[in-house]
């Protein structure tokens, strides 16, 4: 990027092309596998699974599964919950077959060439197998899209993932990498995007000068937002929290740097909301939910972040030891980061090619909640004119 002066930007029109595949009603199930260590040696097989993974089940949930002759010890089912394990042997966990959560399938491309493909993700969809939804995901349309490619050739070099998440309930652009040498640059880009957090400027001048992509967001919050403009620099970090096994981002003074610009679009004083655009510098996990909660505005009718960046709920010592059919813990009944709810869309991203070095803008379609009274009366003017020709 030496010659700043001969960038120009690429809008990309949107395409009407979609696929998606209806889910199954169960998924395959899943397979973990461990390797007995030195330290573990000596263990009985409840001692392993109940101190390792006490996260997934209680002890009477563990006993369950070994007793249904889910679990084997290199390559044999076990039974005896007081088996003793032995350096080097292998043990594999079958987690059954479940239904999961109803979830949309269906994806638009908004983008694509022989490096990336750039999706319209709907709200309610997981980006990446997690918790309840191992099966319906993003990743998973993306692959059965890859084997359905016409070349078995083609499908056989194609291996697409998301190069970044979105969370469940947030709709818009999400960015894949079709091959390897795209996922290792978009990686980085993004990598290098949070390292740099606290450049302000337009957005286009940032790529020139060094930043790779940027990404704006729409998003409605509560409240009447009385600045027309504000900077948002909160650091996040993880708190304990029940049904998140990793801890739940917050606000938090001794987080990761963060930074967020905020821009008024329209106050809507009669409903007591405010729509605005948010450009993120940064990548923290719900970030834009926690900063603008953060600053008295959480986004309208997210069930999990409230005033001050924190979740409705604290953190309760207690625990429920119940389990499910599975033998694992029942859904958390508080609030977690995947329940949906909120509106927030990632409506445009602007994106050095990895390859071109041409600088990329595209958009996907706002929902309706999310324009402004001027962009709904201009597309409804356009569908008019359309539907006359």
């Amino acid at each position: 990027m030496a010659n700043s002066n001969a960038l120009e930007t690429t809008t990309v029109e949107e395409s009407r092309s979609f696929f998606g595949l209806p889910w199954p009603d169960l998924n395959d199930g899943l397979y973990y596998s461990d390797a007995v260590s030195s330290s573990d040696s000596e263990l009985t097989l409840i001692e392993f699974y109940s101190g390792k993974y006490k996260n997934s089940a209680p002890l009477q949930g563990w006993l369950q599964r070994i007793h249904n002759g889910q679990i084997t010890i290199d390559g044999v089912v076990v039974k005896e919950h007081n088996t003793v394990l032995r350096v080097g042997s292998e043990l594999v966990y079958y987690r059954l077959p479940w239904n999961e959560p109803n979830a949309p399938y269906m994806l638009q491309v908004l983008y694509e060439d022989d490096d990336l493909i750039a999706l319209n993700k709907p709200s309610g969809l997981q980006v990446l197998p997690g918790g309840l939804f191992q099966q319906r995901t993003v990743l998973t349309q993306l692959q059965w899209w890859a084997k359905n490619q016409t070349s078995s050739l083609l499908s056989q070099e194609l291996h697409p993932v998301p190069v970044h998440r979105l969370g469940r309930g947030t709709s818009g652009i999400l960015l894949c990498a079709k091959s390897k040498f795209a996922k290792t640059h978009l990686a980085a880009y993004f990598a290098d995007g949070t390292s740099r957090v606290g450049d302000i400027g337009d957005t286009t001048t940032k790529l020139v000068k060094g930043r790779k992509i940027s990404k704006i967001y729409r998003a409605l919050v509560d409240g009447i937002l009385k600045e027309d403009k504000v900077i948002i620099n909160q650091p996040i970090g993880t708190v304990r929290y029940p049904g998140v096994a990793k801890g739940l981002y917050v606000a938090l003074p001794s987080g990761k740097p963060a930074l967020s610009k905020v821009e008024t679009l329209e106050r809507d004083v009669q409903g007591n909301r405010t729509l605005v655009q948010v450009e993120i510098e940064s990548g923290r996990p719900h970030q834009i939910r926690i900063h603008l909660s953060f600053i008295g505005h959480p986004l309208l009718g997210d069930p999990l972040y409230v005033v001050g960046g924190q979740p409705k709920c604290a953190e309760s010592e207690s625990v429920d030891e119940s389990f499910a059919q599975d033998g694992g813990y029942q859904r958390p009944t508080k609030p977690v980061p995947g329940d949906c709810g909120y509106h927030l869309h990632a409506h445009q991203l602007f994106l050095l090619h990895p390859t071109t070095n041409e600088v990329i803008k595209i958009t996907a379609a706002l929902p309706p909640i999310l324009q402004t009274r001027t962009e709904t009366e201009i597309l409804m003017e356009v569908n008019g004119a359309e539907q006359q020709n």
